[in-house]
């Protein structure tokens, strides 16, 4: 494990062999070793010493014409090129460029086959390429390297700042850091708990060694800390003095920009789980005196961020938490509030509220709606069930849901969200969430939400549900293509081209499915009374 200090800029990035092999001007040949795309240079070194190793800093492609070979001098005798080569490896040079004439015709054999067995790459420099022209090249491609990389920088803190002025500020950074680095992104809390998080999922044994680096940075005076665990580079910083919250990342690679752009997200990170965020504590207080001194719900809510803005009627969500273990106390509260991205939280007895605002209506131009983006929908099949519906299995996801759906499920909590209202309807929310909550906790579901339109088809027990759907469907069940075919063409209000075209099928192929169905089931499917029982049941049919 080792602890690394934040560099004051971004080193300069290394350096393809291929690049260099691929500029014709010099008319480099690889003879031996490692495919060049997978060698990495940091520099350009010319030595004729016949031990180079003192004179090398690791990752320089030596330059050499073979002065120190004695055969080049015409004196008989033997040249050790398996212990040259050796130094050079355990020096850490990247490749042997050599220079042919004025001194060697060829490249002597000796030292291909000592190259070819440490596998150093072996590079022939034609007599018309200077070792000057092949170190200016490869300094030409290190500063392109270096501004293309000072780019994707720029472009990056752009992102992040970007992203940290959301109205889910904590859960947009980790998404946009994970997706620059291409890896996993994790907030800690003060007690090792994942509070949210974004990426891909790694692997059982690159979580755990993730979770112990961060611990390892609450408990040192070092802010950040990095390893490497089953081929994945990991990253932890500490995100301000003692307050216990760590970023930690998690990438497959990593690029030489990439510790300064973790960085960044970490400040921003820092600012966002602080007590207080720029602005934002004068405008909750001015909040606080106006509602004391008798101001409206819908007057002050402006102040206090997010939501619509922009003169709007502005949509919050009240949200209802527990923790599953213990007591809730203020930082894992303010931590809670910071994944869900508001810092209006309030921690009282053994129910944490937060004020969330809602992201803005699709109809108001600024949101889209669940059913496209993939959001959760109060009344589907598929993700958080609604309050008045059947629970879901506690399988949450970090961080918050897509646009449109609300508040997600949060590790290590149980939560109940409102109906998003206005202002003026918190203290209807507040209870919205309240029961929501309550029914989290009793059916042992990560997130309940308030359903704002409950159907009737929520009233039956999902296990009852479930055995009537099996039995009704039981003479098209065998059948996977009737059943799918039937979903579709009810959900198209039984529409022939529409249903074709959903499954790729022809229209006449359809017809003959949805035929063969109403044969089956013994039903009228031009009855809407039959129509809405089948789909009640195509509902709650699984696999």
């Amino acid at each position: 494990m080792q602890e690394t200090a934040v560099p004051s800029a971004p080193p300069t990035p290394p350096v393809s062999l291929a690049a260099l092999l691929s500029r014709d001007d010099l008319g480099l040949r690889q003879i031996t070793g490692p495919p060049a795309g997978e060698v990495t240079i940091h520099g350009a070194h010319t030595s004729e010493m016949s031990d180079p190793y003192p004179y090398l800093l690791g990752g320089e492609l030596l330059l050499t014409a073979g002065v120190h070979i004695p055969e080049a001098a015409g004196r008989p005798g033997s040249f050790d090129f398996d212990g040259y080569v050796a130094r050079i490896v355990a020096a850490g040079g990247a490749a042997l460029g050599f220079g042919v004439a004025p001194v060697h015709d060829t490249v002597p054999a000796g030292l291909v086959a000592a190259c070819e067995q440490h596998g150093l790459p072996l590079v022939e420099v034609p007599p018309r390429t200077t070792f000057s022209g092949v170190a200016r090249a490869v300094w030409q491609l290190m500063a392109r390297a270096r501004l293309s990389e000072l780019r994707r920088i720029t472009q990056a803190q752009q992102g992040l700042a970007a992203a940290a002025s959301r109205p889910d500020p904590v859960p947009s950074v980790l998404r946009r850091l994970a997706g620059r680095l291409e890896g996993r992104a994790v907030l800690y809390g003060p007690e090792g708990a994942e509070i949210a998080a974004a990426g891909r999922e790694p692997g059982d044994e690159v979580r755990r060694a993730l979770a112990e680096l961060a611990r390892f940075v609450t408990g040192h005076p070092s802010s950040t800390a990095t390893d490497t665990v089953a081929g994945t580079r990991l990253a932890a910083y500490a995100l301000g003095p003692g307050r216990g919250f760590v970023l930690g990342v998690a990438a497959p690679h990593r690029g030489s920009g990439d510790h300064t752009i973790a960085s960044v997200a970490a400040v921003l990170l820092s600012l966002l789980t602080g007590e207080h965020q720029s602005g934002t504590g004068a405008a909750r207080s001015s909040a606080l005196v106006r509602l004391l001194l008798g101001a409206r719900r819908e007057e002050v809510a402006p102040l206090l961020g997010g939501g619509e803005g922009d003169g709007a009627v502005t949509r919050w969500y009240v949200v209802h938490a527990r923790p599953d273990t213990g007591a809730p106390d203020a930082v894992s509260a303010s931590a809670l509030g910071a994944a869900l991205g508001s810092p209006l939280v309030d921690a009282a007895d053994d129910v944490v509220r937060v004020l969330v605002p809602a992201p803005p209506r699709a109809e108001d131009g600024g949101g889209v709606p669940p059913e496209r983006d993939g959001g959760v929908r109060p009344e589907g099949d598929a993700g958080v069930r609604p309050e008045a519906g059947a629970a879901a299995p506690r399988k949450p996801p970090a961080g918050s849901g897509p646009a449109g759906s609300g508040p997600a499920a949060q590790p290590g909590w149980t939560l109940g969200v409102s109906a998003p209202v206005a202002p003026a309807e918190w203290p209807a929310a507040d209870a919205q969430a309240a029961r929501a909550l309550a029914r989290a906790r009793a059916t042992r579901s990560a997130l309940v939400r308030h359903a704002e339109r409950p159907g009737f088809a929520d009233l039956v027990p999902p296990g009852e549900a479930a055995a009537h759907a099996r039995a009704l469907l039981a003479p098209i069940g065998g059948v996977p293509a009737l059943a799918e075919t039937l979903r579709a063409w009810l959900s198209l209000h039984g529409s022939w081209d529409r249903t074709a075209v959903a499954l790729s099928v022809h229209r006449n192929t359809v017809r003959q499915r949805i035929a063969r169905c109403a044969a089956l089931l013994g039903a009228d499917l031009d009855d809407p009374d039959v129509r809405m029982e089948l789909w009640f049941a195509l509902r709650h049919l699984r696999g």
